[in-house]
């Protein structure tokens, strides 16, 4: 196996170990792998949630003194160069004396990035972007907010092939089936927050929980936000939510998103109506669309976007289609703007 190989499988392996981490939260999911000098596995770590060790820390942790001198330390993001709640993982690297480090995906953080300059400067040799094009997919939330200063928003809808989301008289359940109904859970799940407008929370009382194929919470839960005027009742559904609701009486999104940022929520999960939908995508703030396509057909006015500011074609919003999902008998299609 050549050492390139050798360093992306360890890479691949770092990235296993970073999904065990919490998806949601200010801090990025990730992975690392201390190699030996012969190529063996000397000891492995990841990053478990704010105020916790990172993962090269947490890695370092499982070796005795001096263990790790010589070493290779394989990680899928840059080592941090700041001390926050934690010291900064590159000093913690130079100090244990490893001699390499690998790293998939840069820093983009304004006051975090700059560790592999530091290791540089300390005499450790450095080597960025392995397998960065699947490291990077798996940050894009994280990363998306830390490039942009706002949370990295994900807008789904649900409709039939001729684009409705509902029947004229408004009722939409169900348009997609269960395999579809439970990746929608699964993505909730992983989203700091899930955004609606008052509309929907008058129309559906929707509780905008996560949830399992038996109708049990899942582990952990998206914040529910609700945007809009309109007065919501007491006995609403989403009032009962593990979270308490958090209510924006505006039409400010950018506002709304700086709010949540501060909250140190980093991905948002909007599942509104058409007007919620179509002012997010009007405003240029949907990084990521989820539409889930039922192989039906309703007619009718109940369009899953309304306006969005186009108005001569070409003005329309081109997205590039990331990849098509098969989920039983309906199909999901995630693309991103170009």
């Amino acid at each position: 196996m050549t050492d390139i190989a050798a360093l992306e499988a360890t890479m691949r392996r770092a990235l296993m170990l970073s999904a065990n981490g919490p998806s949601t939260g200010p801090n990025p999911r990730v992975g690392c792998v201390i190699l030996g000098a012969s190529g063996d596995v000397l000891a492995e770590g990841w990053h478990r949630g704010a105020g916790t060790p990172h993962a090269e820390v947490d890695a370092l942790s499982r070796l005795s003194t001096g263990a790790a001198r010589g070493a290779t330390a394989v990680v899928t993001l840059e080592p941090c160069n700041h001390t926050g709640r934690t010291g900064p993982c590159s000093l913690a690297l130079i100090e244990a004396g490893v001699a390499r480090v690998v790293y998939a995906i840069a820093d983009p953080g304004i006051v975090s990035a700059g560790g592999a300059d530091r290791l540089r400067g300390a005499g450790i040799d450095v080597a960025g972007g392995v397998l960065a094009d699947e490291v990077e997919p798996f940050l894009a939330d994280w990363l998306g907010a830390a490039r942009l200063g706002r949370p990295f928003v994900t807008l789904k809808w649900a409709s039939s092939l001729d684009g409705r989301a509902a029947a004229d008289d408004g009722t939409s359940r169900w348009i997609t089936g269960p395999e579809a109904r439970q990746d929608v859970h699964r993505r909730r799940a992983a989203a700091g927050a899930i955004i609606v407008g008052t509309g929907t929370v008058l129309a559906d009382d929707p509780a905008l929980t996560a949830r399992d194929a038996e109708g049990q919470l899942l582990p952990t839960q998206p914040v529910p936000v609700v945007i809009g005027t309109r007065s919501i009742p007491a006995d609403a559904a989403l009032r009962s939510h593990p979270h308490p609701p958090l209510f924006f009486a505006t039409d400010d999104l950018q506002a709304v998103l700086r709010d949540l940022h501060a909250r140190d929520i980093r991905h948002v999960f909007i599942e509104g109506g058409p007007t919620l939908a179509s002012a997010f995508v009007a405003a240029g703030l949907v990084d990521e669309y989820l539409v889930y396509l039922a192989p039906t057909l309703l007619g009718g006015g109940r369009l899953a976007l309304c306006d969005i500011g186009v108005a001569r074609i070409h003005e329309q919003r081109r997205l590039a289609i990331d990849h098509y999902d098969r989920l039983g008998d309906d199909l999901l299609v995630v693309a991103r703007p170009r």
